[in-house]
């Protein structure tokens, strides 16, 4: 962001114009979403604090009473903070003079997106008092002592670890884009609801500094999303091939996600005793494959593309094996690949080697939660910023990473990283990661290439995740992407 400032100031953008339009946009959110009433302002000794000037100065001329506190002298602060501050027409007040009790809103203009170390002091005992004050809080740019490039508390790997704090606000006004900090647990918790204000940089800057992370949705991948022709057939649009378990419900749930995501067919490998289950939908088709010699034979057929191990398979060496001979398969550059869930990352617990070494020439999609992630990459666990330690895994194994949660980060091994916040907490059941995972074999089987692919298919299960709504299990899941997908065509 300062880059950005920079560039905007060099193609003719006055900087204290740009600093004037952020603090408006605070003083907007202010007037537009809360009671006329006594304001406090917390300004800090940079740029930020300057945008609290500029906000303070807006709502005084618009009849609001304010009170505003600066967290250092007047006289130490420098060029276009000390020119806002000069305009600010009253006083001045000490921290120790800062009665956030008082107030009917506090502003928040104490530290930015750019720092880089944990309150303390004066800053931290500002930051508790108008954490316990109850009133609600509106952040500039980020809420003090979030960071603005992990989501972390600085500090602390968790909100009141070792000292750590953060303001906790009901709302965040930020400028020109959004910063991972605002979409990575804790920092999305604590920023209420984010509003993206224009404050007249050009877009145009973003070609200078180029940047290798973008919040997940459509425009990431829509141009890429497989789209039906009028003169194609069902074997035009893949054919994902599942090895399942005992736990069949997991393979039929991850099956399911792929036909109904657009794969052309189907296939679930199944060990003789299953074969005889009935298995829904009519369109899953199955095979017998028991043992090695039978997974051998269902990986023989050239017309099954894709291949998706994992959901309920069961850890340890047969479904290492399995994966290993999935991953010899050789497939025509773009029309193949290997989706890797649950099981078949356990079972790499104590060789995590041997599976990035297989994977090394192959489009491979990795759909790890927390816990798995942990089991083949135990040195990146204790990693707080999710961004980085997604981007090591991806680069370490050479395919695309899924590192699952509320913040789902998607990490390719060039270092392109999203972030997904549109899932609902209503996805934290049983099943529900089979069936993202079959949304992953499903796109990369028509085509799809893997990085776009597991970009869309996040984002689809967590946009099928809201239509279904409250109460939702993972069955619903393949059922409420229809309008969805039907949304997207339109």
């Amino acid at each position: 962001m300062g880059e950005a400032d920079r560039l905007a100031v060099a193609a003719g953008v006055a900087s204290l114009d740009l600093m004037e339009r952020a603090g408006a946009a605070v003083a907007d959110a202010v007037r537009l979403n809360y009671p006329h009433g006594p304001v406090l302002v917390l300004c800090g000794p940079g740029n930020n604090g300057g945008d609290g000037f500029v906000a303070a100065r807006l709502l005084a001329e618009a009849g609001w009473p304010v009170r505003l506190v600066l967290l250092g002298e007047c006289a130490a602060l420098q060029g276009d903070a000390a020119v806002m501050a000069a305009r600010w027409p009253g006083p001045v007040l000490a921290p120790a003079e800062a009665d956030c009790a008082a107030a009917s809103v506090v502003i928040d203009a104490l530290f930015g997106a750019g720092l880089a170390r944990p309150l303390s002091g004066v800053a931290a005992a500002l930051v508790r008092a108008a954490n316990a004050s109850g009133k609600p809080i509106v952040a500039v740019d980020l809420p003090s002592g979030v960071a603005g490039d992990s989501g972390q508390v600085l500090g602390g790997r968790l909100l009141g670890d070792d000292g750590a704090v953060a303001i906790r606000a009901d709302r965040t006004v930020t400028f020109f884009r959004l910063k991972p900090g605002h979409l990575l647990l804790p920092g999305r918790l604590l920023c209420g609801a984010v509003a993206l204000a224009d404050i007249g940089i050009p877009a145009k800057v973003l070609d200078s500094i180029k940047p290798r992370q973008w919040r997940n949705g459509p425009d990431v991948w829509r141009t890429l999303l497989p789209q039906p022709r009028l003169d194609g057939h069902k074997y035009a649009r893949g054919h994902a091939l599942i090895r399942a378990g005992q736990q069949l419900g997991a393979a039929r749930l991850a099956g399911r996600a792929a036909l109904r995501i657009g794969a052309g067919l189907c296939t679930l490998a199944l060990p003789h005793a299953l074969m005889h289950q009935a298995i829904t939908p009519d369109a899953l088709m199955r095979v017998e494959a028991d043992g090695r010699e039978g997974w051998l034979a269902a990986l023989a057929d050239p017309r099954r593309n894709v291949l998706l191990l994992g959901p309920g398979n069961g850890v340890g060496a047969e479904t290492r094996l399995a994966v290993l001979a999935a991953l010899a398969v050789q497939h025509p550059a773009g029309q193949g690949g290997v989706v890797l869930d649950a099981d078949a990352l356990t079972s790499f617990a104590f060789r995590p080697q041997e599976l990035f070494d297989a994977m090394q020439d192959v489009p491979a999609i990795l759909t790890p939660h927390d816990g798995e992630f942990a089991r083949l990459f135990p040195d990146l666990r204790h990693d707080p910023d999710k961004l980085h330690r997604a981007r090591q895994a991806a680069a370490r194994s050479n395919a695309v990473v899924i590192l699952k949660g509320p913040d789902t980060v998607i990490a390719a091994p060039d270092g392109a990283a999203v972030i997904n916040d549109n899932a609902p907490p209503d996805l934290a059941t049983a099943g529900a990661g089979d069936v993202l995972a079959g949304f992953c074999a499903g796109l990369l089987a028509q085509g799809m290439p893997s990085f776009e692919a597991a970009c869309a298919a996040v984002w689809l299960h967590g946009a099928a995740a809201a239509e279904s709504g409250p109460g939702l299990i993972a069955d619903d899941l393949p059922e409420a992407l229809r309008p969805v997908l039907r949304r997207l065509r339109q």
